[in-house]
């Protein structure tokens, strides 16, 4: 949608365009980015924004726009992604929850999963947290926040008195590797796992597979800081 905007608001000059990365299926944006490429630059970047945003569907929103040089690679220059992943426990929550968070009906032991959510933090070997690992990937990453909080962000007058916040924050992540810990959280939550199940998951050339990936639904990319 957002190259059909450009094609339309371009007039047919041409353009690429290069996003910083891109997010599962049904999985929510605060922030995103993506580098333009034209021959020409722009002449009035806020006229230009605001056309933009004219004609944008109404679930996407432009932020800002600013000038980069020729190095700046969107993909490859560093930067910090933050995501949330939206979640409540206990009961059946009103259907106009279901495309920002996930329910678990079961019971969850909040306070162990934030136990457990503490053990991603640092430099870690993370295969175990990678749908289809291939044997050439990189599996050494570093998480430099993972967190569970209440959630104080999102309210609406249909959420459940309580949800729930998991916060991750690091340099680059796998393919539904957040929502693999997710999953692993609410199992541990559930009692079907134990915090030393974690640990063994997370040592260096670790075997352990874990299954259960949490809906994308629950999932939001916060933030995108360029450093």
């Amino acid at each position: 949608m957002v190259d059909r905007t450009l094609n339309y608001i371009l007039e047919g000059k041409p353009f690429k365009s290069l996003s910083s990365g891109r997010t599962d299926a049904m999985v929510s944006a605060e922030c995103a980015a993506f580098e333009l490429f034209l021959q020409e630059p722009i002449e009035d970047q806020e006229a230009f924004l605001e056309l933009f945003n004219y004609n944008l569907p109404q679930d996407i929103r432009a932020l800002s726009i600013r000038e980069v040089d020729a190095k700046f690679n969107i993909i490859n220059n560093s930067k910090i992604k933050e995501y949330l992943y939206l979640f409540a426990f206990g009961e059946k929550c009103h259907p106009f929850c279901a495309p920002i968070m996930t329910t678990i009906l079961d019971d969850l032991d909040i306070e162990l999963m934030k136990k457990g959510a503490k053990l991603f933090e640092g430099e870690h070997f993370v295969r175990s947290y990678c749908y289809k690992p291939t044997d050439n990937g990189i599996y050494t990453r570093e998480i430099l926040t993972c967190e569970i909080v209440e959630n104080t962000i999102y309210t609406a007058n249909y959420f459940p008195e309580k949800t729930y916040i998991l916060r991750v924050r690091g340099k680059g992540f796998m393919r539904n590797q957040i929502r693999l810990m997710m999953g692993t959280l609410i199992d541990l939550g559930k009692g079907k796992l134990t915090l030393e199940d974690i640990r063994v998951s997370l040592l260096p050339d670790s075997t352990v597979k874990m299954e259960y990936i949490a809906p994308a639904s629950g999932l939001i990319l916060n933030k995108i800081d360029f450093i």
